[in-house]
């Protein structure tokens, strides 16, 4: 099940949503349906000693927009 990154263009809240078809998720912090959907940077885990990560497969730099706590998959 996909879970995708949007943005609010209301607020400027960025969120992480589980989404079934092409609807777009209501904002957790405003509820306006003006959402736009954030590139992803996603990572895959190496079959080589240590079973580390990869660097992201797409650029940029720090960890996720959606997680707080920093000890997602997808943090860095």
């Amino acid at each position: 099940m996909p879970i995708f990154e949007y943005k609010c263009g209301r607020c400027g809240q960025e969120f992480e949503e589980l989404v079934f078809g092409d609807d777009a998720p209501a904002c957790p912090a405003c509820g306006s349906k003006k959402t736009s959907k954030l590139m992803s940077c996603c990572r895959t885990k190496t079959g080589g000693d240590g079973g580390g990560f990869d660097a992201p497969s797409s650029g940029g730099g720090g960890g996720c927009s959606g997680c707080s706590g920093g000890s997602c998959s997808t943090c860095h």
